[in-house]
């Protein structure tokens, strides 16, 4: 393995922890400004709201810069915002070092792909994404509990410190084993990147991630009430329970990333359909305990399955333009609020606790439909061109 993926992994890591541990402290974050829970709230929102909107606006702006330089950018500015927001005297400044920290989110993830698969052959290339997105998923498992421990025990301006601290490290592995790449990136000036979005299928891949991990999220929001209000768990049953779940992200991004390499567009299309299954499998059977143990791990397998894949076809599509990847995390992101807002919607009427399941189903179906047109129309578009169909590879 390629050291430059070992360093992108760390950053991912970090970046990871920032996003996922304030959860864990909301509590405290409340008490220390002496805001309402639902007002510490929204420092997990402005967070996704930001990573949405500076994915696209700092990869655009930096389009002519080196790869290299602009994660080295983006790393730096991560550490300034978690700095920023474990010293913060007021929950005004607490919430400008969220959106700082959050800025650097999609590009990272966004250029670091490009980078990544760089770094390897051809044939690997959706491994190597999926060993970036690695350190985002450890930090899924480990960032809730890693923020409650440290925040329990040190208070939670120490657990921003050390994530700081992370940064510092993944920013030093970056400098060290990252190659530097020609000065102008072989996708060009943000130009020809806007000229990417031209294509169909770079929509439609889009489409299908939101609506793919839209539909997993909104699932995802409300699973605290559906172990407790359906499942029977305790309240302190949902920490290991989502420790469960996030294992289950570890391993479907490993499978994804293999299976993609293989052959991407069937990939994409089994994942889609193997998460609507979960999901509906989930909301019939969320009253067992024994099942739902099981099918939260299943539902992080399906649901990360996909993001790999994902990655390297908008990005193929786009003839490797960088702001088609950062793209792609925005619409992740966008699928979540949609995904959310509807789970909820549907709680709000009185549908119970195992709609959000159901609900995310359907939004996965409409994805997969998205995913089989455009994995169809590359069929077609092959057929055209060589009268033959080559086998989709990674």
């Amino acid at each position: 393995m390629p050291v430059g993926l070992v360093a992108l992994a760390l950053g991912g890591f970090g970046i990871g922890l920032t996003e996922f541990l304030i959860a864990g402290l909301l509590p405290q974050v409340a008490e220390s400004f002496g805001v309402s829970e639902a007002a510490a709230g929204q420092l997990i929102s402005g967070y996704a709201l930001a990573v949405a909107v500076g994915a696209i606006a700092l990869t655009a702006v930096t389009a002519r810069l080196p790869r290299k330089y602009v994660l080295v950018g983006l790393v730096a500015l991560f550490v300034v915002g978690n700095l920023l927001s474990a010293v913060a005297p007021d929950y005004g400044l607490m919430m400008l070092g969220r959106i700082v920290a959050a800025l650097c989110h999609g590009s990272f993830f966004g250029i670091g792909s490009l980078v990544a698969r760089s770094l390897v052959a051809p044939e690997k290339k959706s491994r190597a994404v999926a060993v970036m997105f690695a350190g985002l998923t450890v930090a899924n498992v480990l960032g809730v509990p890693f923020g409650a421990f440290v925040g329990e025990r040190w208070g939670w301006r120490v657990s921003f410190g050390a994530v700081a601290g992370i940064g510092v490290v993944a920013l030093a592995g970056i400098v060290a084993l990252v190659p530097l790449e020609r000065a102008v990136p072989s996708d060009g000036g943000l130009r020809a990147q806007v000229r990417a979005f031209r294509s169909a299928q770079v929509w439609l891949t889009l489409g299908a991630t939101a609506l793919g991990y839209g539909g997993m999220f909104g699932a995802f929001s409300y699973l605290a009430y559906t172990f407790t209000e359906v499942g029977g768990f305790s309240s302190g049953d949902v920490a290991w329970l989502l420790m469960v779940y996030g294992v289950g992200l570890v391993v479907g991004n490993v499978v994804g990333g293999r299976a993609a390499d293989v052959d991407r567009d069937r990939a994409l299309v089994w994942a889609l359909a193997s998460l609507a299954v979960v999901l509906v499998a989930f909301g019939v059977l969320a009253g067992s305990g024994p099942a739902s143990v099981v099918l939260v791990f299943l539902l992080g397998v399906a649901g990360f399955a996909s993001v790999p894949g994902m990655i390297t076809r908008v990005t193929d599509q786009a003839g490797g333009a960088a702001l088609a990847a950062s793209a792609n995390v925005s619409a992740s992101n966008v699928g979540n609020a949609l995904g959310a807002w509807l789970g909820g919607a549907a709680i709000s009427v009185g549908w119970g606790y195992r709609a959000p399941l159901f609900v995310g189903a359907g939004i996965v179906l409409v994805g997969l439909g998205v995913m089989v047109v455009a994995a169809r129309g590359v069929r077609v578009d092959a057929e055209e061109a060589g009268g033959t169909v080559p086998r989709p590879k990674g």
